[in-house]
């Protein structure tokens, strides 16, 4: 009978993946774990205190810091790999997984599937023949090195990629090797993974090439395994069911959601919500239950499209969730810099960025140009990004794989602002009160068209009281508003307090806030 060994990544919610460690073993399977360095090490430490008296629990020899995008998914993925073909001779099967999936099936239908079915499946489709990738780079991902994570050093990832393509830095292809491109969720017999390894050990030039590729997690082991192993071994589908948006991000699944996840053929489904918790303890239940039968009906998709057209109430026929959507996700935190003066905003974000891991964005509701991931359209304009806030905030919140965001917003923004605070995640703001010159009043006039080249110094002089007056009366709305975990960084105030204030917003220590304040000039004009 197959015994499946199943290798997780994970980086959060230690309870969750204790939980679910113990439901897949309880099975008689194996699971191997990597646990990202750039957790808390005391959520590590909880995980494998838990864990440690089970002889069907592994845990990689190394732990490394992974990044969305970058080689060391695919590299912690091997290090789990590893530990599970030593530590499991008796695992017939690897299967991945994120702390995001739950099965959709009964222990029992899992192993026998495995055993009806001698194949190793994973999504291999032809990189360049394909449209597996809908938009963006593409033969660019491959031709040119990728040393830096887009998400987290974009200025430095599109400036090297620039210096490249400038300077025609492209690279060759490994002559032998055919790229493919494929879901991450595969499910690979014991031979098909020990031969991968043995691969990994040999081809040292492939293992370079594919080192600094952009998002190898969808390229490595898809190209590996058809270079490998012969095509009428290979079942081009993954076991694991997922479906996306026509925003193109992963469609969560709640408890309502029950009945159709058990109809459709996979084994094993993401993303759970990590709010849905009936839907988790039933879907848990039923992977121990056994004599369940199951009607294979199939119609995940086509019932996504009917209920994208006709909406749904609740979690059931409303307007489309991704416009109605209630939440972020309670345990998510938006972190939000109210500031007039936008480069005095600009210039905390970045030393936000470089002192902390929090992914952020500058005045993304206010400034058409500003930088964010391509989300399937709705991230294009302006009165997109406004009329979807809350779901373009959440699949941010997906994208960047994180808990806690920080964006900037203007003090005008207060509809936006309140509406944020609305939401059952958390939300905290730092308020930047700066000091305005007459020069700069004047500068802001000249933005906004309210003034300009040839308007008359008297004209300008009786406006700015008004202009000056009309900022103060922004900053009034906000107080007014008595929003919770509202802090003020002021102008006037000196660097302890600007350290207090960050070290309230930012949920810091002392220490880390202080090196956040150190910004030079940060109110220069």
């Amino acid at each position: 009978m197959a015994k499946i060994a199943f290798i997780l990544l994970c980086h959060k919610d230690p309870e969750a993946i204790i939980l679910q460690a113990q439901r897949l073993t309880a099975a008689g399977d194996y699971i191997a774990i990597h646990f990202d360095a750039r957790a808390k090490r005391e959520h590590f430490d909880l995980i494998k205190e838990a864990l440690e008296d089970n002889p069907n629990v592994a845990f990689s020899r190394k732990r490394i810091k992974c990044g969305w995008g970058a080689w060391s998914l695919v590299q912690a993925t091997l290090y789990a790999v590893e530990a599970a073909v030593d530590s499991f001779p008796r695992a017939t099967h690897f299967y991945m997984l994120s702390g995001d999936c739950m099965p959709i099936k009964t222990a029992d239908y899992v192993h026998d599937y495995l055993d009806d079915n001698d194949v190793d499946f994973i999504e291999s489709f032809d990189y360049f023949e394909s449209d597996w990738i809908k938009t963006g780079m593409k033969e660019e991902r491959l031709i040119y090195r990728h040393f830096f994570n887009e998400r987290t050093q974009k200025w430095r990832f599109y400036a090297a990629f620039n210096f490249q393509k400038k300077f025609g830095l492209a690279r060759e292809i490994p002559a032998d090797i055919q790229v493919q491109i494929g879901s991450q969720w595969w499910c690979l017999r014991r031979q098909t993974m020990e031969a991968v390894l043995e691969f990994t050990r040999k081809r040292k030039d492939v293992m370079r090439f594919f080192r600094t590729t952009w998002i190898p997690d969808e390229t490595f082991f898809q190209t590996i395994v058809r270079h490998l192993i012969p095509e009428a071994e290979i079942r081009t589908r993954t076991l694991t069911f997922l479906m996306f948006t026509d925003y193109g991000m992963p469609l969560t699944f709640y408890n309502d959601h029950y009945d159709l996840l058990l109809n459709q053929d996979f084994l094993f489904a993401r993303k759970i919500s990590p709010e849905a918790l009936e839907l988790k303890e039933r879907l848990g239940n039923l992977f121990a239950a056994s004599g369940v039968r199951f009607q294979i009906s199939g119609e995940g998709p086509s019932l996504f499209r009917f209920l994208t057209g006709r909406g749904r109430i609740g979690r059931r026929f409303a307007s489309r969730f991704w416009e109605t959507e209630s939440a972020f996700g309670r345990n998510r935190e938006l972190k939000i810099i109210v500031c007039k003066k936008w480069h005095v905003a600009k210039r905390l974000l970045a030393s936000v960025e470089k002192h902390t891991d929090l992914p952020s964005m500058a005045y993304l509701f206010n400034e058409e140009s500003s930088p964010l991931p391509d989300l399937g359209g709705i991230q294009a304009t302006l009165a997109k990004r406004t009329r979807h806030r809350r779901a373009l905030m959440r699949m941010l919140f997906d994208y960047y794989d994180t808990d806690q965001m920080v964006i900037c917003l203007d003090p005008s923004s207060l509809d936006l602002i309140y509406d944020f605070y609305g939401d059952r995640s958390g939300t905290r703001m730092l308020e930047i009160q700066c000091d305005f010159s007459d020069d700069y009043l004047i500068g802001h006039a000249n933005r906004i068209g309210l003034v300009g080249a040839q308007t008359p110094k008297e004209t300008l002089e009786s406006l700015l009281p008004t202009i000056r007056q009309d900022i103060v009366h922004e900053s009034d709305k906000i107080r007014d508003g008595n929003f919770e975990h509202h802090y003020r960084l002021r102008e006037k105030d000196d660097y302890e307090a600007h350290v207090v204030a960050l070290t309230g917003f930012l949920k810091s220590s002392e220490e880390k806030a202080g090196k956040v304040a150190k910004v030079t000039h940060l109110f220069a004009d």
